[in-house]
């Protein structure tokens, strides 16, 4: 054991840190026993915080030898718990696991812990309760055994869930910052940028422009002042691939972030993040002071003449500042507006300077690609979209979560390998990829690549990685309008094609769901949404009509029931439903009566209940309480009063 003063030293040059990354991994390997409790924000939601408090306090009144400062005295610790980043099975936390073991433990209380620690400690045994159970029944022991984890290829979250975030040594222990040590000892800026380049390493916020061709136009640029910009406007509703890299592996974007600037000759650089991410945002600010304690940051890093200095800037939470222009000018303190292009920010960006920006996963997957080579990442994927995609998979989908999967993966394999399929054994109807500005896939497409150039010519888009899995009670015309909704109240309002066009479209879409529309709306709602991609400004506008076009697109016949007759077959839309008492099943309990909000039931005993229709506020409650041996109650959809029901549901 080397560790003591030399360890606390500041690192000043490459072989240093090789030295303290090894200290790091043989102290973190005395730990005997380790327990990681997920403290993503999903986790925290659901109550991991007094999961991990739980396990401290019984830890210590074991009076067992804990203390992670002791490790690097050279002594052995009995065991140890530590909050973690985002494990990523969302759905079954809170989240434990157990190291080295690998033991995966899912849906645990604080009154678990006992347990845990009982069977771990003294037992040398397992929680089966607590294992992840396949549909069949049969227990997961190890994380590698969970379906979900087992279908993914895992580089940028490989250390989510393994690691301290707010504890540089683990990152060490990883070979944290070697990558970027290697890139100041080793290459040049510019065969930096040509290893990036042939890795044709593509950006992960959406546009899937080509890294390396971005890092050598802002390199190219004139200008000595030169800038490196995070993009962690992370907007789409669902989405949380950006929030949970940097919750849970912070150092990796940092170091991401040091090796663009050393290619594009940068030394200052901004996280631009929504406020509305305080953990994010906490555990960047710390890792940060750390990183810089340590210079692997700032001044003079590792000794090598380079310097680089972050900040993090919290925005307002703007979805269109999710666009890069519109982002910069935020930054400069204005609103954030997006403008005509070019010139392109790597050309002319924040403060008119020439400016790389790339999105929280991009910069993550650079240390990597550096530390193994443009051909290792690019052994994964496809040839054009090589390397792994971040999903936020939600929606009616059993396994819902943060994964990771290799680029080529087909829909399917994700849906049914991974998320285990439809809530309920329901029939699957859609897959929306993109967030709000993305498009809606059918079934025929489940067999579909997904990567850049698929999901487009599908009608659709990566986007930053939010997926959203849709069952057949979903309205597809519903949900486009859902959607245009959202991007109508995050336009910026400066170009006529966005500012009045969604809106209008918006405008015939609440009419077809109102029952309302009229047939030559469909053909209206094609030319409008050409003409917005064609006339926007931005990507925002250009990307708006998604929705709307590729349900027209997959989905005709939903529209069309709508508009002829007046039905909607998914028995969603609030205007297009009714309930109606089947006099023949219903033998007057009264129930759904009693418990009806507006009095709209009618009935008197032994007499059949009738809903009166111009009371009924449509809440679905008589269905709910009419007892499931008489089902008497029906949802149903069409032509009110002709008796001609499109479908019937109970």
């Amino acid at each position: 054991m080397t560790g003591g003063k030399e360890l606390f030293a500041e690192i000043d040059s490459p072989a240093k840190l090789a030295k303290i990354s090894e200290i790091c991994r043989a102290a973190f390997a005395r730990q005997k026993t380790r327990f990681l409790i997920c403290a993503g924000t999903g986790c925290v939601a659901m109550g991991s915080l007094p999961v991990l408090a739980e396990f401290k306090r019984q830890i210590a009144e074991r009076g067992l030898a804990v203390d992670v400062e002791m490790l690097f005295e050279g002594r052995e610790a009995v065991t140890a718990a530590a909050g973690s980043g985002c494990h990523g099975f969302c759905e079954k936390g809170p989240l434990v696991r157990v190291e080295p073991q690998g033991i995966f433990y899912n849906k645990v209380k604080a009154e678990d812990v006992a347990e845990i620690l009982a069977a771990s400690l003294d037992q040398n045994s397992i929680v089966e309760r607590l294992l992840y159970k396949n549909p069949d029944g049969s227990p997961c022991l190890t994380v590698h055994e969970v379906p979900f984890y087992s279908g993914q290829t895992r580089n940028v979250l490989e250390r989510c869930g393994l690691i301290d975030p707010e504890d540089i040594r683990e990152y060490f222990a990883h070979d944290g910052y070697q990558a970027l040590a290697k890139a100041l000892r080793e290459y040049t800026p510019e065969q930096v940028i040509e290893i990036v380049s042939r890795s044709n390493l593509r950006g992960r916020g959406g546009a899937g422009f080509t890294t390396g061709k971005k890092w050598a136009t802002c390199r190219r640029a004139p200008g000595d002042t030169k800038y490196v910009v995070c993009n962690c406007d992370e907007g789409d509703p669902g989405a949380f691939m950006d929030r949970s890299v940097l919750e849970a592996d912070p150092h990796a974007v940092l170091e991401g972030m040091a090796i663009a600037a050393y290619a594009v000759g940068a030394e200052r650089g901004f996280l631009y993040v929504r406020a509305e991410y305080p953990l994010a945002v906490a555990r960047l600010q710390k890792a940060m002071e750390q990183a810089i304690k340590w210079k692997v940051l700032g001044e003079n890093i590792m000794g090598c003449g380079f310097n680089f200095y972050p900040e993090i800037f919290q925005g307002a939470g703007a979805f269109v500042c999710g666009e890069e222009t519109s982002l910069l000018a935020s930054l400069e303190g204005g609103r954030g507006m997006p403008r005509m292009k070019p010139p392109f920010p790597a050309e002319e960006g924040l403060w008119k300077r020439p400016t790389v920006l790339n999105n929280v996963k991009t910069l993550a997957k650079v240390p990597k690609i550096i530390d193994q080579g443009a051909d290792w990442f690019a052994a994964t994927g496809t040839v054009k979209s090589p390397g792994t995609a971040v999903f936020a998979l939600t929606g009616k989908i059993k396994n819902s979560g943060l994964i990771e999967v290799p680029m080529g993966i087909t829909l399917r394999e994700i849906v049914y390998g991974i998320g285990g399929g439809i809530i309920n054994d329901g029939k699957f109807k859609a897959v929306q990829t993109g967030g709000p500005s993305g498009g809606c896939l059918p079934e025929e497409l489940l067999e579909l690549e997904v990567d850049f150039d698929s999901l487009r010519s599908a009608g659709s888009m990566m986007g930053s990685g939010g997926m959203v899995v849709l069952d057949e009670k979903s309205c597809m015309v519903d949900i486009a309008r859902y959607f245009l909704e959202f991007t109508v109240h995050e336009s910026c309002g400066q170009c006529t094609p966005c500012r009045d066009g969604i809106w209008q479209m918006l405008h015939i879409l609440n009419d077809i769901t109102a029952g309302k529309g009229r047939p030559e709306d469909l053909a209206l709602l094609e030319e409008m949404g050409k003409s917005i991609i064609a006339g926007a400004i931005c990507g925002l506008g250009k990307t708006a009509p998604n929705p709307v076009l590729s349900t027209l697109r997959y989905f005709r016949p939903e529209y069309e029931a709508h508009i002829q007759d007046k039905a909607c077959p998914a028995l969603n839309c609030q205007e297009l439903i009714a309930y109606q008492i089947d006099p023949n099943k219903c033998k007057a309990c009264g129930r759904c009566r009693k418990e009806c909000p507006v009095e709209a039931i009618k009935g008197e005993k032994k007499t059949p209940h009738v809903i009166e229709q111009s009371k009924c506020c449509k809440c679905g409650i008589c269905l709910e309480t009419c007892p499931a041996k008489f089902s008497a109650v029906s949802k149903i959809t069409g032509k009110h009063g002709d008796g001609s029901l499109a479908s019937i549901d109970r």
